[in-house]
């Protein structure tokens, strides 16, 4: 692996972003300084985390990045469920959504607990 960018969890976070761009810009006009806003920073903080902590010298600081970027991604995880519960996103977006999310989040904490056991 040369580069954060060869990290699937960085490239499938990316899509994500993009994804939740896409569904936030359906959002009420009236959203856009809150959920919408709210919930696209919390988006695009996976990848950066990712990138940023790929990038820093010793596991301890790559161990705090890829904790801030999954607590970003439990953030995005809340604002979607509000987004569905306000009925600005449908079910089936959702559900997709939510299952991309989980998935991240397995694979995120996977590389979390992978980074941990290197000595």
């Amino acid at each position: 692996m040369s580069t954060f960018r060869d990290l699937l969890i960085w490239q499938k976070s990316m899509t994500i972003v993009t994804e939740i761009y896409q569904l936030t810009s359906l959002f009420p006009k009236e959203e856009n300084f809150g959920l919408t806003s709210q919930i696209r920073r919390s988006a695009i903080s996976i990848p950066s985390n990712i990138a940023e902590g790929y990038g820093r010298e010793g596991k301890n600081d790559y161990l705090k990045f890829l904790n801030i970027g999954i607590s970003s991604l439990f953030e995005m995880q809340t604002q979607l469920e509000i987004a569905y519960n306000l009925k600005y996103i449908n079910e089936i977006q959702f559900n997709k959504a939510n299952e991309e999310s989980k998935e991240i989040e397995r694979m995120l904490s996977s590389f979390i607990r992978k980074i941990k056991e290197r000595v």
